[in-house]
């Protein structure tokens, strides 16, 4: 795959790369870049989470990545999750693990790391210092955002010692591509800024769109605010997929979700068709009374819009060949954990703690 392809694969699902010709340099220098990703083990795995996450990381190996997980362990205890229990984060970071391994993820070319097999790196608690001494507090809290608080939150101090933490990691893993969220920009540039000024590099930064969650949107001002404000989220069990919901439950959900019709941007039930369901599926199959033409094969999302915003496809219509098909990609997953002993004693396990915000 020569230097262009790879950066058009990299474009095709990032809102936002920092800066595109220091990527396409990277990859003209670098056969095997590391690029990561990291996530805090708390409670249940939504489809962004889930089968998005998967195809964007095989977006990156396919393009020659090696890639690195994170599963920041000790970032959730820092941020309280999980009632602040080390030990239950960690059961839940196998079962992320466990997951992952299900939703086609690339995991030949993936390789999960734990925050708490480094944190006592004399290395890395040497970074930690220089990160904090070339930041101030005010700098620090606005990054806040990245765990999921704001700057006006009566934070606890590991909360505001918690971008530091991830600032550190990616020079610790020495990653090239941080490829994480819209919501972690904020961070990646506070590495691109700081590195070069104690002796490291400035990664480059990838960041990806953020689905958004199954309720109207709120509305905000500002590229980051946005996708931060409409996301799904965890402690809305109704704005989003996760992935064991039943099949009831994806029904139910994807029918009281906001899809005005003709409406295309904004609209939850499109961006799950275009950035889920038409990287997985070459066709959709929407059925319809013959009254209203008969049923419909769609072929791509441009094709789907392009329909929708006509009014040739009813919101009721397409909610229900959405729900189907996702029904068909998390039907796997959630077979693997009611059929895997192992697999099931892990999840029943994780169901059991209290989930802290």
């Amino acid at each position: 795959m020569d230097t262009e392809t790879k950066v058009d694969l990299i474009k095709s699902f990032a809102e936002e790369i920092i800066t595109e010709d220091e990527l396409r340099k990277l990859f003209e220098t670098n056969s095997r870049p590391i690029a990561y990703d990291g996530f805090e083990p708390s409670g249940k795995i939504h489809i962004a989470q889930g089968i998005l996450r998967a195809i964007n990381v095989n977006k990156m190996t396919k393009a020659g990545c090696k890639f690195k997980m994170l599963v920041a362990d000790w970032h959730a205890w820092a941020n309280n999750k999980v009632g602040g229990d080390l030990e239950k984060i960690q059961i839940v970071g196998k079962y992320f693990i466990e997951l992952w391994k299900q939703t086609g993820m690339d995991t030949r070319n993936v390789e999960f790391v734990w925050a708490s097999d480094y944190i006592n790196d004399n290395n890395y608690l040497k970074t930690l210092m220089q990160i904090a001494r070339n930041s101030t507090v005010n700098r620090i809290l606005r990054c806040s955002q990245i765990m999921g608080r704001s700057e006006s939150d009566n934070l606890q101090a590991s909360q505001v010692f918690y971008p530091v933490m991830q600032c550190a990691d990616i020079f610790q893993l020495k990653v090239d591509i941080c490829q994480l969220g819209m919501d972690q920009r904020k961070v990646n540039v506070l590495a691109r800024e700081i590195g070069p000024k104690i002796g490291f590099y400035a990664p480059v930064a990838v960041h990806h769109h953020m689905l958004m969650g199954l309720g109207e949107p709120p509305k905000v001002d500002g590229t980051t605010e946005k996708a931060i404000a409409m996301k799904m989220s965890k402690s809305n069990p109704d704005s989003a997929i996760f992935m064991q919901d039943s099949e009831e439950e994806i029904k139910r959900k994807i029918s009281k979700a906001y899809c005005p019709a003709k409406i295309v941007e904004d609209n939850p039930i499109l961006e799950y068709c275009n950035y889920i369901i038409f990287e997985k599926v070459n066709k959709l199959k929407i059925e319809r009374d013959k009254k209203f033409g008969g049923d419909l094969v769609v072929k791509d999302y441009k094709e789907l819009a392009k329909i929708y915003s006509k009014g040739e496809v009813h919101p009721t219509d397409l909610k229900n060949s959405v729900a189907k098909e996702l029904n068909d990609l998390i039907k796997p997953v959630r077979e693997h954990f009611e059929k895997n002993k192992k697999a099931k004693e892990l999840y029943e396990t994780v169901k059991k703690f209290d989930i802290t915000r």
